[in-house]
């Protein structure tokens, strides 16, 4: 049911971008298809849900979301199956954690069925702009702002929820080159670290732009407290193979809970490979590259499903880590998480859901 009392309205773009767009070479978050679906909340109720031609925004300067930052975005994908299917992974994933995201930051919440509607009617009408190959798919980009024109310290009283779509290819071109984080924060207790809000990911720009100052992609970001437990890496969850053990930090409230890191953490349990979900120290992760036991080190997250991370460093040391080709469980994981959204094998998980 739409709780709204209203129906999506469809307004088709006049002229499709999609035939004068290479595909086979799209940039990563810079090519947007044609259409984009829009919904304003004012006085306790969502109304006029539409999906339109992607255009730009017109916004006051005294929009309470350039001021005080009540903003909050998921990221998701629509993948082209063997079968010639389009099917989204895992939205009701996405979508609890977007409502989640909009608790903490004191922004209504969307009603689920309407949020998973407009989903799979905006890559319906977009499903043109998937491209072919097995690194593509349609990123998804849900976002949700204040709207008020107001200078004052306060939640704001109307919003606009927003979803546009991207056609994209494979976001790291190689292995990633990392440094574990010992002087700044991502996150902090009682922060907004679990929340998907903008204000993190702004606040991470000057210290990644510092290690890649330094010759690294990436940082391990660490505990706020102490730096002494890695929590994540860059923008992505992360997960280290000690020996035959795969490990990855719980979440506790610092930590975004990533839905690739849950899946992979369900691929590897029906497995039954070696997994342990705790707190995962600096030294322990030093300790293992010392001696030779870190196998593997990897990112997961929407994005890039799995990085692989080629080089940690820690103070003046370097690790290197083994060849791409002896990660035998990343591979495998990545692997089967990929047969799965591509229709390649079974959905037992009941993680795909048909769109078009």
């Amino acid at each position: 049911m739409i709780t709204t009392g209203q129906k999506i309205a469809i307004r088709p773009s006049d002229s499709s971008r999609l035939q004068a767009t290479d595909l086979e070479h799209v940039k990563f978050g810079r090519v947007f298809s044609d259409h984009m679906f829009v919904m304003d909340h004012a006085n306790g109720t969502w109304s006029d849900p539409r999906i339109v031609a992607f255009e730009n925004l017109s916004i006051s300067p005294a929009s309470a979301v350039l001021h005080y930052g009540q903003s909050i975005f998921e990221g998701l994908k629509a993948y082209r199956r063997n079968d010639g299917s389009v099917a989204i992974f895992r939205p009701q994933a996405n979508i609890a954690r977007m409502n989640r995201s909009a608790k903490r930051m004191c922004m209504p919440p969307i009603p689920e069925d309407l949020f998973m509607e407009a989903m799979a009617e905006l890559v319906t009408q977009d499903k043109g702009w998937i491209p072919d190959g097995d690194d593509a798919s349609l990123y998804i980009r849900p976002f949700l702002i204040a709207s008020d024109e107001y200078i004052g310290i306060r939640p704001s009283d109307t919003y606009r929820f927003m979803i546009f779509t991207c056609p994209v290819r494979g976001y790291y071109a190689e292995p990633v080159r990392v440094q574990i984080e010992q002087e700044y924060s991502r996150a902090f207790p009682g922060g907004t670290g679990d929340a998907k809000c903008a204000g993190n990911y702004a606040a991470a720009l000057y210290p990644a732009k510092l290690a890649q100052d330094r010759g690294v992609h990436q940082l391990l970001w660490t505990d706020a407290t102490e730096h002494k437990y890695i929590e994540e890496s860059g923008t992505m969850n992360i997960f280290f193979r000690i020996g035959d053990t795969l490990v990855t930090p719980e979440t506790g409230g610092t930590i975004l809970e990533g839905v690739t890191r849950d899946s992979i953490i369900q691929l590897a349990r029906r497995a039954k490979l070696p997994l342990e979900v705790r707190k995962v120290s600096v030294a322990e992760v030093v300790e293992a590259a010392r001696a030779g036991q870190l196998k593997e080190a990897f990112g997961a997250g929407t994005a890039a499903t799995i990085a692989h991370i080629a080089q940690i460093a820690f103070n003046d040391e370097l690790f290197e880590l083994p060849a791409l080709e002896e990660r035998i469980v990343a591979n495998r994981l990545g692997s089967e998480l990929d047969d799965i959204r591509r229709g390649r094998a079974v959905d037992t998980f009941g993680w795909m859901v048909p769109v078009a």
